[in-house]
């Protein structure tokens, strides 16, 4: 029958936003620390876990010696033990065998918890990082979860967090970002701390503009019209050097649209710049 152990399982990997491979090798790790210390197993000696998540059942397996006489069961197994699982076994072989503790579903559940939930962080921060690391340069979309003295922590996707400096906000807009608020800037920075990736945001760098027009102007996208130069004010006004790679295409009236219908949006994401 099932445990509450593994029933949660499945939830691990919802709320974390994990592989099932990922959880499923946290667990077989936390269950092989939870075998070393209700035993006290040598870190020497090689100790390894099977998941059955479908029946809800795990066993330990563990490398001892084949002995005629048993004396410590934890490193040792006897001769006629050892040749059910390997015919050929010999006195003096070592071998992989089967010792999953009565108790240890129990043991385990009380021992292994911490373990686990360690081993998650660490697989979701890997997570998170490889993901932003390849959002550098690139638009992402946040909710603004507190405001602090000096930034804006923003919840982004694989439940990450961002900083969003109050000096990478347009002047015009910071008294107006508040709690819940959606919002979009550019990633400039990924790093692997102590305490967690540390992703940084801005709105005010000149990729963010780039990106901007990437998104409403197809033609740059295609790059049928490239951006030759971008100078900025954050806020108060731009200036936008571009040209054409195809014959006939007017550069500036693409990025404009008609009345201004390309345009207006990327200005009023910059606060009227």
């Amino acid at each position: 029958m099932k445990t509450d152990f593994f029933l949660a399982f499945n939830e691990m990997v919802e709320e974390k936003q994990l592989s099932r491979e990922v959880v499923t090798k946290a667990l077989e790790s936390a269950m092989v620390s939870a075998y070393r210390k209700a035993v006290t197993a040598s870190a020497a000696q090689h100790v390894e876990a099977v998941l059955n998540l479908e029946e809800g059942k795990f066993l330990i397996y563990a490398e001892k010696e084949v002995v005629e006489s048993v004396v410590d069961d934890r490193t040792e197994v006897s001769l006629e033990a050892a040749r059910l699982v390997h015919p050929e076994a010999q006195l003096g072989d070592l071998v992989i065998v089967e010792s999953t503790p009565e108790d240890f579903g129990r043991i385990a559940a009380q021992t292994a918890r911490q373990v686990i939930q360690q081993r998650l962080r660490d697989a979701e921060r890997s997570v998170q990082i490889v993901f932003f690391e390849k959002k550098v340069g690139e638009i992402v979309s946040g909710v603004v979860q507190s405001v602090n003295r000096d930034d804006f922590t923003i919840g982004l996707d694989k439940n990450a967090e961002g900083s969003l400096p109050k000096k990478d906000v347009i002047r015009q807009e910071e008294n107006s970002i508040s709690l819940h608020k959606h919002i979009r800037a550019i990633v400039t920075e990924v790093k692997d701390t102590p305490r967690g990736p540390q992703i940084m945001l801005s709105r005010v760098d000149r990729k963010f503009l780039y990106r901007l027009l990437e998104i409403d102007v197809p033609e740059i996208f295609h790059g049928i019209v490239e951006v030759r130069s971008i100078a900025r004010e954050p806020g108060a006004r731009a200036k936008i050097a571009v040209s054409a790679t195809q014959a006939g295409i007017d550069p500036v009236g693409a990025c404009i649209g008609m009345q201004g219908k390309r345009i207006q949006p990327i200005v009023k994401e910059l606060c009227g710049e």
